[in-house]
Formats: C-alpha cells, sequence, structure tokens
C-alpha cells in the first residue's frame, strides 16, 4: 500500500503524539523536504528539537515535543499563491492576525509566509502550524 502524502502523515503522527502529551515522536518514512518543515518548527518554538536518523538508505525523524503545539496540519490542495495573496489564507488557516504561522514552499526554499512577505515571493502553500 503506497503514501499518498507523506507530510500529511508526519504532521499527523507529531499532532496525534502532542495530543496524548508525549515527549518524542519516531516520524517515518520522511524525507528532507519534511526536514525543512521540522526546521521552521524548531525555528519558532514549536517542537523542542528533531534529529534525523539514516538507516539502510531510509530516512526517518525523532522528534521532540514541548508542549506548545496546539495544531499542525498539512494544506490540501497545495494552492498556489502570489506574494499579495498571503492575507486571505492567513484568515483561512491562522486564528488570528499575529498567531501561528504557514509554510510556504517557494523558489528560494521552505520559509514562512512572513518571511516570504518580507522577500517579496509567492509559493505554494504546505502545512500551518500555531
Amino acid at each position: 500500500m503506497s503514501m499518498t502524502d507523506p507530510v500529511m502523515n508526519g504532521l499527523t503522527i507529531i499532532r496525534n503524539s502532542e495530543l496524548a502529551s508525549k515527549k518524542e515522536c519516531e516520524v517515518k518514512p520522511a524525507s528532507k523536504f519534511f526536514g525543512e518543515i521540522l526546521k521552521i518548527a524548531k525555528n519558532n518554538g514549536y517542537i523542542a528539537d528533531y534529529k534525523l536518523i539514516e538507516e539502510h538508505q531510509k530516512i526517518s525523524y525523532k522528534v521532540n515535543l514541548n508542549g506548545k503545539l496546539n495544531t499542525i496540519k498539512a494544506i490540501k490542495p497545495r494552492y498556489a499563491v502570489k506574494r499579495d495573496e498571503f492575507e486571505k489564507y492567513e484568515k483561512r488557516y491562522l486564528p488570528a492576525r499575529d498567531v501561528g504561522l504557514i509554510v510556504v514552499s517557494t523558489s528560494q526554499g521552505v520559509l514562512t509566509h512572513t518571511e516570504a512577505k518580507a522577500k517579496k515571493l509567492g509559493g505554494r502553500l504546505i502545512a500551518f502550524m500555531y
């Protein structure tokens, strides 16, 4: 059986572990793209730390949780957003104006929506968290 969306699967594992008040979880299979999402979550304080585990050409991540994550979800379909259209999606996915972040895949890599707005870039919406 094939997995249709590994990003959604990984974020669901993290969200369920957070709801169960676990201190850590393991996300597998994973990718380097998923690692970029974890890097953004760590830099913004939503997770404590993560560690890349490579065994026999299979990648997984061990994620240490800190209890500060209310929800984290993937956005499907992956909407294409122009640089001046972020406001509509902030209202749709985030609970308040300066609460949470949206992860965007741009031509300069994976960024938060505030970084993309500051650099005046558009991209595709990947996930949101608060």
